[in-house]
């Protein structure tokens, strides 16, 4: 199965994030049906690891993906974008055939 890959940028943020969360914290990225296209992208704070938790390191940031989620994830960039309709995370998926204007929800 094909790796998730973090940019320099998404950690950076990551580590942000995580440095005003409790020590140990990770972000969770999970995959839930539903969403305008079908299944969509949850961000969260994690406080500890399950059995089954894919993980993700670089430059000291630390994601954690289930490891049904990663079915739907395989491949894919994990990127920290700051343009003109906001900041947001952004996941690049190959797996995806269709995604909506929000970019946190894709279908397959």
């Amino acid at each position: 199965m094909a790796d998730i890959t973090l940019t320099p940028r998404a950690a950076k943020r990551i580590n942000e994030i995580m440095g005003t969360e409790p020590p140990g914290s990770s972000l969770r990225i999970s995959v839930n049906g539903g969403g305008c296209s079908g299944f969509s992208y949850a961000f969260d704070v994690a406080q500890g690891r399950e059995a089954d938790d894919i993980v993700i390191e670089r430059d000291g940031a630390t994601v954690l993906v289930d490891a049904v989620s990663l079915e739907y994830m395989a491949g894919s960039t994990i990127d920290f974008v700051n343009d003109l309709i906001g900041q947001s995370f952004k996941i690049e998926n190959p797996q995806a055939t269709a995604s909506c204007g929000c970019g946190t929800s894709f279908s397959l």
